[in-house]
């Protein structure tokens, strides 16, 4: 469960990374301290001065927000294939395989105009 809860952070924090910008002020905030401060819903409830269950909705409606602007747009998914890519092509540029290399990036700018 623990292992759980902070992967979902991480994750939310990963696409807040991208698309915070969608989110309300108060949407963004409440993220950041679950994600970055890493309070209980109570601890946010108290810090920003609404209910518990009020911390609860405006993180559950960031989150299914942030999540409908990855599954529309997909950048955190192309930004993980990138960087994933471009780990392999540098792998394989100290392996001096340059045609790995090549391959991989060829991908990757495939990726990248997707």
């Amino acid at each position: 469960m623990v292992r759980e809860d902070l992967n979902r952070k991480v994750e939310l924090a990963f696409l807040a990374a991208f698309y915070s910008g969608m989110l309300t002020e108060k949407q963004r905030r409440i993220l950041s301290l679950y994600c970055e401060e890493d309070l209980s819903l109570g601890e946010i409830a108290d810090e920003v001065g609404i209910s518990r269950q009020a911390a609860h909705e405006s993180l559950t409606r960031a989150s299914e927000k942030l999540a409908e602007m990855e599954s529309a747009l997909g950048v955190a998914e192309r930004f993980r294939k990138i960087d994933f890519g471009l780990e392999n092509a540098l792998d394989a540029l100290r392996r001096k395989d340059y045609s790995r290399t090549e391959t991989l990036l060829k991908e990757m700018l495939t990726i990248e105009t997707e």
